[in-house]
């Protein structure tokens, strides 16, 4: 072939004539999404990484336990902590003591009697009797102590009338929490 004889046109002419009529040219794969036709379509070649994710490994369950252990740990203190405070040791009664003034009562008044009950601290029920030397009793009655208090202080309103003079005994019966007693004495004195 000579200079004269080349034509750029003739030899690139493929490009130009449109694509290929089928059957012209067979598919690399039909049922794939990618075709390839023509020439100057290479083959399909290994991708150079996979194209799959490795499985995934399962956690470790050791692992997991870790790190919750100090939140477990914390929250069972917490609970046993308030568990201990609510249903721990109840109160307790250190000492009981009845006081009024040794005086007594004015004509036709009434004498206050004190008993102060001091406690541990801790909440909980006193239940106690008022007893008088006239041979009088209360019901049983209730005090409800809350945490933190130390000390209950019950009162006996004994009222008095008439003349005359009268040697009054007030005695305090603590049924629960535990048994004690104390008693105030006192003169109720009144002259015309």
């Amino acid at each position: 072939m000579s200079d004269d004889d080349y034509s750029a046109t003739v030899l690139g002419s493929h490009w130009f004539s449109g694509p290929p009529q089928p059957g012209d040219v067979a598919p690399d794969r039909v049922e794939g999404s990618v075709l390839r036709f023509g020439p100057g379509v290479t083959a399909a070649l290994p991708a150079p990484f996979p194209l799959d994710p490795p499985p995934a490994s399962r956690p470790r369950r050791a692992a997991g336990l870790r790190r919750y252990t100090l939140a477990v740990v914390v929250l069972l203190a917490v609970l046993a902590y308030l568990g201990w405070q609510r249903y721990g040791p109840s109160i307790g009664v250190r000492d009981v003591a009845v006081s009024t003034d040794p005086a007594g009562p004015a004509c036709d008044a009434a004498a206050d009697v004190v008993a102060v009950v001091r406690t541990n601290g801790r909440a909980g029920v006193l239940t106690y009797r008022w007893a008088r030397s006239d041979g009088t009793r209360s019901a049983q009655l209730t005090e409800r102590v809350p945490s933190g208090q130390r000390e209950a202080r019950l009162h006996l309103l004994w009222t008095f009338q008439g003349t005359g003079s009268y040697p009054a005994r007030a005695e305090l019966r603590l049924i629960s929490p535990e048994r004690r007693t104390a008693a105030a004495e006192f003169t109720y004195r009144c002259t015309p």
